[in-house]
């Protein structure tokens, strides 16, 4: 599992669809908006806990399709599912490889992209925990809309489809959480409602991602 995990980190570097795609993202969407919206510090402080994690989670999801694409197009796949490794173990491995390179990566970085839009420095600490909680759910769900459209022609149109509208619920409750720190609110309620996405998620959906690669391999 730990040979795996580091093959799939090291491919994920080569190819070009780490970290780096996703920080450039993650930057370029938030220095657009000030641009958009005007420079007002009162209009950003107000629209910075959803427009980080927009740019979050759409950060996320443009490196999703390559979760198994690579693997599916030299056959490496096909030999991960006859393996003596549970195909769940494969698909749990796949996902951390993704949130490592492109979940761990914006919560670090989260907290200087949030000050050039204005977030109250006492909700950058709840940022930083909500992205941390809540982005490991984002890459368990991308890898389950991975499976489904693996080796489709296209698929990553399809595979967004899919999966942005189960980022919602972990897009309310991780927003809502930064707009309560940063006002001094109680966080309690959409912290645990995020945290409980997030167990979740990865406690059934990589059965269910296993299952998809399975009819897909048939």
């Amino acid at each position: 599992m730990i040979a795996l995990l580091a093959r799939d980190l090291r491919l994920a570097i080569r190819a070009g669809g780490g970290f780096g795609l996703g920080l450039a993202f993650f930057l370029i969407v938030v220095v657009l908006v000030p641009l958009g919206v005007g420079p007002s510090g009162a209009t950003l402080a107000l629209i910075a806990p959803g427009i980080l994690w927009v740019a979050a989670l759409l950060a996320c999801l443009l490196s999703l399709d390559r979760i198994f694409a690579l693997d599916h197009e030299d056959g490496s796949l096909d030999l991960l599912a006859t393996a003596p490794i549970p195909l769940e173990g494969v698909v749990s491995v796949k996902a951390l490889a993704h949130w490592l390179t492109t979940g761990l990566p914006l919560v670090l970085a989260s907290p200087v992209l949030a000050l050039l839009l204005n977030l109250p420095a006492s909700g950058y600490g709840w940022l930083m925990l909500s992205l941390a909680l809540g982005t490991p759910a984002l890459s368990v769900i991308g890898t389950f809309g991975a499976a489904l459209t693996v080796g489709l022609k296209r698929g990553g149109l399809l595979m967004s489809l899919l999966v942005l509208p189960l980022y919602v619920p972990t897009l309310i409750f991780g927003a809502e959480v930064v707009k309560r720190g940063a006002t001094g609110q109680a966080v309690d309620s959409p912290l645990l409602l995020l945290a409980g996405i997030t167990a979740g998620a990865a406690a059934l959906l990589p059965f269910a991602s296993a299952a998809a690669l399975r009819v897909n391999l048939r």
